[in-house]
């Protein structure tokens, strides 16, 4: 929608002229009903561009205010004055004598207090008018943007609609509409074949706002693109009956989305699968074939690893709630059916649980403990001076370190059978002692390694881990941010269908994975902040 020409200069008497002027508010009405934006703010606009124009009249050094009247379109051109004692400037300044010889009206006004002079009309010249246009239109496009931008603000985290308008290096470009939204190459779902006119749908995951309007990113690969279709073919989760708990997805090849049930009377799996599994069958054509998996949620995470890793079978779960690891145990048979083809069924239940999740054989399990009671009695056997079988005796206990003796009472350690009070005051003292040197060697060790500050003192970082890092060549915050999670905890990784162990550089620190991508990212966060 343009503005009437004759607005703009085409007619020397317009603002005197009443056909004019509601032709003013004719052009503000029409704007803003296809526009879809306030009338207020078209005329808000059309002052600003008037009062624009005019200043190239009455002089640039003045303040000029337009006042368009809503009701008739009289338009009042006033410089705008402040009320001072003594004027330096009198082109905004005016002393309060002099206001109340423009208006009487002015003699309330005090020390501070703006007044508005009245202006004569006068003719647009062509510059004037090309002037005020630009203004208008300028101020027209922004808030037309701001309204798109709020109308899809509140769109963000929903499905959106739309027709495939062209493809540019891969990215999908979606009209919506009133505007365009766009599907990134990486946030498709792979080997998916998009062509110029097909309808789409897609999870909006961010609206952003550009110098040139709202940018939309929509995603058909993000996890919420699951849910939100499960949400829409399941009215017992659109009710609320039913809450999805988590999800994970590979794009294109497998999903497992976790659901529990508000009220205990629902099935919430055979909810979500539909009769002869007409509901996820319509969540599965609409994700071109993606297999999913409907795990049912449990407060115990080792039900909902044991229902998440199926069609594996579970022979026991060890669960660390505090470090958030989940050590599963099955048999040989079961083993690679828990991993699956390239590790992608065990790698979908870490996302969904949000747990570390180490799988491992019987044997496996058991060499494992072994090796860790094996190692922590040589600890206290070395390091506390003691005989092996007392130091097996703690090790059974529950003492995992030297710390934890330090930490401990002669009292909890009396109530383990063979252990007296004097006993008990030796190995606490004994400990403190090693404790102390430990840290001193530690310090000389970190000093002697070259580490920097920005490392040392890192939050998160324990002078052990800093040592360990120090020997593997990590001696700066800088090579600790270039780290991924896994090479800090380590794991398991299937390699020409071979299941190998990769050591991690501070798994013997007990680092879960969350808390390593903690550090890393934080690390991250100092180092490119710029």
């Amino acid at each position: 929608m343009g503005f009437s020409p004759f607005f703009f200069g085409a007619d020397k008497n317009m603002l005197n002229r009443r056909s004019d002027k509601l032709e003013l508010l004719r052009i503000a009405e029409a704007v803003a009903l296809e526009k879809s934006i306030d009338k207020e703010l078209i005329i808000d606009s059309m002052e600003t561009g008037i009062a624009k124009a005019a200043k190239s009249k009455f002089g640039q050094d003045n303040e000029i205010k337009v006042l368009i009247n809503r009701e008739n379109g009289d338009i009042g051109i006033f410089r705008k004055l402040i009320v001072v004692e003594k004027p330096e400037n009198t082109n905004t300044e005016i002393n309060l004598q002099d206001a109340v010889i423009l208006n009487e009206e002015n003699k309330d006004k005090k020390i501070g207090d703006e007044i508005l002079q009245p202006l004569p009309s006068f003719d647009f010249g062509r510059i004037a008018a090309q002037t005020a246009k630009q203004v208008i239109s300028f101020n027209v496009r922004e808030a037309e943007r701001e309204r798109q931008y709020n109308d899809f603000i509140d769109k963000k985290d929903s499905i959106l609609s739309g027709i495939v308008k062209r493809l540019e290096f891969g990215n999908v470009i979606v009209d919506l509409g009133r505007t365009e939204a766009i599907i990134q190459k990486n946030e498709m779902i792979p080997r998916e074949n998009i062509k110029a006119g097909d309808r789409v749908k897609a999870y909006c995951y961010d609206v952003k706002r550009e110098t040139r309007g709202q940018q939309i990113f929509l995603s058909r690969a993000h996890p919420k693109f699951m849910e939100q279709l499960f949400i829409q073919e399941v009215p017992e989760i659109y009710d609320g009956l039913i809450e999805i708990k988590s999800s994970a997805r590979d794009p294109g090849s497998r999903a497992k989305i976790c659901v529990s049930a508000v009220d205990t009377s629902l099935d919430p799996v055979g909810a979500c699968v539909g009769m002869r599994g007409s509901r996820v069958q319509a969540v599965v054509n609409e994700l071109q074939g993606e297999k999913i998996d409907i795990v049912n949620w449990s407060e115990d995470p080792a039900i909902v690893v044991s229902n998440a890793l199926s069609p594996a079978e579970v022979q026991r779960v060890n669960v660390d709630s505090v470090a958030k690891k989940l050590d599963v145990i099955l048999t040989e048979e079961n083993l690679s059916k828990a991993i699956g083809r390239r590790g992608q069924n065990v790698r979908l239940a870490t996302k969904l649980l949000n747990y570390e999740i180490n799988i491992m054989t019987d044997a496996e399990d058991s060499e494992r403990r072994q090796l860790e009671f094996k190692e922590k009695t040589e600890n206290f056997v070395k390091n506390l001076e003691l005989d092996e079988t007392l130091g097996q005796l703690l090790v059974a206990e529950g003492f995992s370190s030297i710390s934890d003796i330090k930490d401990s009472t002669p009292e909890n350690l009396m109530k383990i059978e063979g252990i007296e009070e004097d006993t008990a005051k030796a190995l606490i003292e004994r400990a403190k002692e090693f404790y102390q040197k430990d840290q001193e060697d530690i310090t000389q060790r970190i000093k002697d390694l070259g580490l920097q500050d920005d490392l040392i003192n890192h939050k998160g970082l324990t002078p052990g881990m800093l040592v360990t890092l120090g020997e593997q060549k990590i001696l700066k915050l800088e090579d600790f941010a270039d780290l991924a999670s896994d090479e800090l905890t380590g794991g398991y990784d299937v390699i020409k269908g071979e299941r190998i162990k990769i050591q991690g550089y501070l798994e013997d620190f007990a680092l879960s994975k969350t808390e390593a991508d903690e550090l890393i990212m934080s690390a991250r966060n100092i180092i490119y902040k710029d």
